[in-house]
């Protein structure tokens, strides 16, 4: 017999989970289908584990950066309690706790592969290779995310190289690794490992950060360098083997040749949409799935007939961020919610069920040492977008909050202004804890607030918060 339900969300990550529980909160009845671990790949691959792996080395380089403290610190981290520590925040990749809650929020866990056999029609393959059907009444939601983007570098493949995956949740450090990337994970692995000890080099065809600020990319590769990491930049692999002895051979576009025990590839990020089965509802597979704000997957631009086919966080390309695709998911499960009950929908540009902010309002934080904060848009995608803008720089070791929060603080912090408007498009922060600094940002990026109004907004004293003050003082009040 088929089995139907309001709604099926396909793959059970964070952002899958949370599509889920708006609907049954919207009153639906609802299907969650997951083929590996509940949670995801945030839980297990990505956000928790590699932020845990970083923490510690954080925590100490800044103790040895304010005096005092410094005196205190005789050793370096403990990498094997490093690891341990990371295991707790993966449930040593245990997902029945995901998999209770799931239960406890009135969603049903279906364990397996999700296939497409028609519209609303699913065919759901378990472990032990069995079938059956699954239906859906209103509509269905693709969140099956994004896997590791492999290169076409000669020999690489058969290299077996890590991935993301392997780089956070290794049991053990290298002696050597090889990254390439110059993105996200390739800086902040190459700053989690090069703190472990392990001798890192980091080959990136261009820059690193090139999406952030320039000065973010500087600032990061500076302190990869005093971490040791040996930086290859605008270069790139030519062939790679692993030889009989285990060891790893990077031979690069000039003929050197970088030897590891281990290769890291961070250079993109592929679509699950492989093996979904989308030809059987006429769409093309290994494909991102766009979407509109409402999230609804289009095809040639419109919507599927009966607003039926969703597709929330990495696998419609929007923002591959987590937190991005759970304000995705929270916008999908409302909206489907609403149309299925027959109540009015808020579709509009910032409305309950859309996700605007895609568009020009991300935040995003970099966990690299120093952290990398930004939310909107840089100065050259403003300039590319067609706004008038002007950029205001500060440097935040000159604020009194920050030269007492760490010894001989380093960062810059940027905020991009239209000038027609006198509000914030985009702001930059780079600097020792300056992760918390980028709601304030977003608040102000989203909220269109006013620079006149902004002044109002007093910073404490002595935080690094009053970067804020600074940076509208080089604006000049005159000109808000």
């Amino acid at each position: 017999m088929t089995t139907e339900y309001d709604l099926i969300v396909i793959g059970a990550g964070a952002v899958g989970e949370n599509v889920a529980d708006r609907g049954v909160q919207g009153g639906l009845t609802v299907a969650l289908v997951e083929a590996e671990l509940v949670g995801g790949e945030c839980s297990y691959w990505a956000c928790m584990p590699s932020k845990a792996l970083l923490r510690a080395g954080e925590v100490v380089r800044a103790a040895k950066n304010v005096g005092g403290a410094r005196q205190a610190v005789t050793g370096d981290i403990d990498v094997a309690a490093v690891f341990e520590r990371r295991n707790s925040f993966t449930s040593n990749w245990d997902d029945s706790g995901q998999a209770d809650w799931v239960s406890g929020a009135g969603i049903d866990l279906v364990r397996g592969h999700a296939t497409f056999t028609g519209v609303k029609e699913l065919s759901i393959r378990a472990a032990d290779g069995s079938t059956s059907p699954l239906r859906a009444r209103h509509a269905i939601v693709v969140s099956t995310g994004s896997t590791a983007l492999l290169p076409d570098i000669p020999g690489l493949a058969e290299a077996t190289p890590w991935t993301s995956r392997e780089a956070t949740s290794a049991r053990t450090a290298p002696a050597r690794l090889t990254i390439v990337g110059g993105g996200v994970v390739a800086c902040e692995m190459a700053t989690a490992y090069a703190g472990f000890g392990t001798s890192v080099t980091l080959i990136s065809r261009g820059a690193l950060l090139a999406t952030q600020e320039p000065f973010a990319g500087e600032l990061v590769a500076s302190s990869l360098k005093e971490l040791g990491v040996d930086l290859r930049l605008n270069t790139s692999p030519a062939s790679v083997s692993r030889g009989d002895d285990g060891v790893v051979r990077t031979t690069l576009a000039d003929g050197s040749v970088v030897e590891s025990e281990e290769i890291l590839v961070a250079t993109g990020r592929h679509p699950r949409t492989g093996d979904l089965g989308l030809e059987a509802i006429g769409l093309e597979p290994d494909r991102w799935l766009e979407t509109d704000d409402s999230l609804r997957v289009l095809v040639d631009g419109a919507p599927l007939e009966g607003d039926w086919l969703y597709a929330t966080g990495d696998v419609n390309h929007r923002a591959l961020l987590t937190h991005q695709g759970k304000y995705q998911a929270r916008a999908a499960g409302d909206v489907i919610a609403a149309r299925a009950t027959g109540k009015p929908v808020d579709d509009v540009a910032w409305g309950r069920h859309v996700a605007t902010a895609d568009n020009e309002a991300v935040p995003q934080v970099t966990f690299t040492d120093p952290p990398v904060a930004s939310v909107g848009l840089t100065a050259a995608a403003a300039e590319k977008a067609g706004y008038r803008t002007r950029v205001v720089d500060y440097e935040i070791g000159n604020v009194a909050g920050a030269s007492v929060h760490i010894d001989g603080y380093t960062g810059t912090a940027r905020m991009v202004v239209d000038e027609d408007r006198s509000v914030l498009l985009g702001a930059t922060f780079v600097g020792p804890d300056v992760q918390e600094l980028v709601h304030s940002a977003t608040i102000a990026v989203v909220g269109e607030v006013p620079l006149k109004r902004l002044w109002h907004a007093v910073p404490s004293y002595p935080t690094i918060s009053e970067v804020w003050l600074r940076l509208l003082e080089t604006y000049g009040r005159d000109s808000a």
